[in-house]
């Protein structure tokens, strides 16, 4: 009996250009020269550096780890000596460079020591920090540290899990590739996953577009001793995204604002769990992944690459020609612009795409929008695009959000069928940008002013405690004072006892006097004895003045 399928609102049906790539074997890229590793490979907090310049590191070593709970580690691809720690280009949309370690690599490529983990003999918690220790990321786009994924919870339980082979964006064959040749070893990775989420239901998820693929794993998946469920689902853009795939085969919602496992379901990309099969099963760091190459080369295929290989390597391995118009990192509808050739393939890189005149001609200018409602009807996350790109044109951030700007998944849907040919997700990436930015500065704006309140706050404390501080040691003194003449059984002023005080200090002041014998007075010349003398004069003068107010206080009535 095939399983009930479910349709998603919107999307759109643009030529696939599947065929161009897989028509050729998988191919390892050569060990380049120098390998260029970024530290913010990951969605949360970039790995710290805990290599130096200059030391040899090996294959598979970890060279920068992880900075938090949402962070994951980076290793080295191969063995060399760490060249440089700086900033570097990197293919991300802002076109900014980031810090990123550069191994010049020895040829030799040297394993640094790792076995397999007996990952049913591990408590669930050590065994995600392990995952995390070893660079486990997603790798269907959204790049979110596996470990953390991996977590169920307060729940302690994700009743289903969807394993994403969908791939539905244009020219991208990686996942396709991967399915045909390692279900075992993916499916093996979704062994662990269901140990460490405790599901029930597992389902995995194949556009019909990929015959081979849909039998490879159905092959694997009556090899096991539990059920997984593969399910053939239409093809149509972007219904490889988490959630129209949930949406697809359950039929099930993810709220505004909420995570899948809200609902009690976790997605992972089909790469993810052969990653994390090799992690469990062989001890090896995520340090390469299948890269698709393709568009505008001679041979359009699929590499095994390692992370931090150069983009222009894997263009020449391919057959570069003349007419290149530019290259993306991804297809041609969520795909990023890299700012040159020198950048390097990391965990989030799935196709390097080159275009051409030809295959991708320049779009008209843009015009007004007529507010046709195309967009909306593309959308699969049920959005106006149309008010979402007037508010974000005029700046009206506020109003932005209130329409669930942040539901975007910035899929292309709307741009792909704008008549108007308006780079509407463009206006959403800024709008979504400059919020970010204005939170980070509120979030500063705050933090500083909680340290000015703190700080003043302490400067009333401290004043607060010195004042009592000295009232409580005049109070002392006061007692001590007091103290002295009830003693001597008299009751006098507090003149009189300040004046007892200050002539028994003098008194013990003559009696540690008295008592010290003076050092280096053995054979004394008759000059020096008179300097001494006349030294010891002065003093007995000045002791004398020093008594004289004393003794005429005395005499007073």
């Amino acid at each position: 009996m095939s399983r009930e399928l479910f349709r998603f609102k919107g999307g759109v049906h643009p030529p696939e250009h599947k065929a161009e790539s897989t028509s050729r074997p998988i191919h390892a890229a050569p060990l380049p020269k120098k390998l260029v590793i970024p530290l913010r490979q990951h969605i949360g907090n970039p790995a710290k550096p805990v290599v130096e310049v200059g030391e040899r590191v090996l294959k598979g070593q970890m060279i920068a780890a992880a900075d938090g709970y949402i962070s994951t580690a980076v290793h080295a691809s191969s063995s060399g000596t760490v060249a440089a720690i700086d900033l570097q280009p990197v293919p991300h949309i802002s076109g900014l460079p980031d810090l990123c370690i550069t191994i010049e690599t020895d040829g030799r490529d040297e394993w640094v020591a790792h076995a397999p983990l007996d990952y049913q003999a591990m408590e669930s918690p050590q065994l995600r920090m392990q995952l995390r220790d070893l660079g486990l990321a997603g790798l269907g786009g959204a790049v979110f540290p596996s470990a953390v994924k991996l977590d169920p919870g307060a729940s302690h339980a994700c009743p289903t899990l969807i394993i994403n082979g969908g791939e539905c964006e244009p020219w991208i064959t990686c996942d396709d590739m991967l399915m045909r040749h390692h279900a075992d070893e993916i499916l093996q990775g979704v062994a662990i996953m269901r140990h460490l989420l405790g599901s029930t239901e597992i389902l995995v998820g194949i556009e019909d577009n990929k015959p081979e693929a849909l039998d490879s794993m159905r092959s694997a998946a009556a090899k096991l001793d539990f059920a997984v469920e593969v399910v053939k689902v239409p093809a149509r853009y972007p219904g490889g995204g988490a959630k129209q795939m949930i949406e697809t085969l359950t039929g099930k919602q993810v709220p505004s604002g909420k995570l899948s496992t809200d609902i009690g379901i976790q997605v992972f990309n089909v790469g993810t769990s052969y990653a994390l099969a090799r992690a469990i099963h062989h001890g090896e760091p995520l340090i390469s992944r299948l890269v698709t190459v393709t568009g505008h080369v001679l041979r359009p295929q699929n590499f095994e690459v390692l992370i931090g290989t150069p983009m222009h390597t894997l263009i020449t391995l391919a057959g570069d020609r003349d007419g290149t118009t530019g290259v993306l990192m991804g297809g041609p509808m969520m795909g990023v612009p890299v700012p040159n050739l020198d950048v390097p393939v990391v965990k989030a890189t799935n196709c390097i795409l080159v275009k051409s005149k030809e295959l991708f001609p320049p779009l008209p200018k843009a015009l007004p929008c007529i507010r046709c409602t195309r967009c909306a009807d593309a959308c699969p996350a049920e959005l106006q695009p149309q008010e979402l790109f007037r508010f974000a044109k005029a700046g009206d951030f506020g109003r932005a959000q209130e329409y669930h700007l942040f539901d975007c998944i910035e899929c292309g849907c709307c741009s792909y069928v704008c008549p108007s040919h308006i780079p509407l997700v463009d206006f959403y990436r800024y709008a979504k940008g400059e919020i970010w930015a204005r939170e980070k500065d509120k979030r500063a704006a705050d933090l500083a002013r909680e340290r000015h309140e703190f700080r003043q706050f302490r400067q009333e404390r401290e004043k607060k405690e010195k004042a009592e501080k000295l009232a409580a040691k005049a109070q002392a003194k006061r007692a001590e004072l007091a103290a002295v003449p009830a003693a001597e059984g008299a009751a006098v002023s507090d003149a009189d006892a300040k004046k007892a005080l200050i002539a028994a200090a003098l008194a013990r002041a003559q009696a540690k006097k008295t008592d010290t014998a003076p050092k280096n007075v053995d054979q004394l010349t008759p000059e020096q004895l008179h300097q001494i003398e006349e030294i010891e004069a002065r003093r007995t003068k000045i002791r004398e003045l020093a008594r004289k107010p004393l003794e005429s206080e005395e005499k007073k009535p």
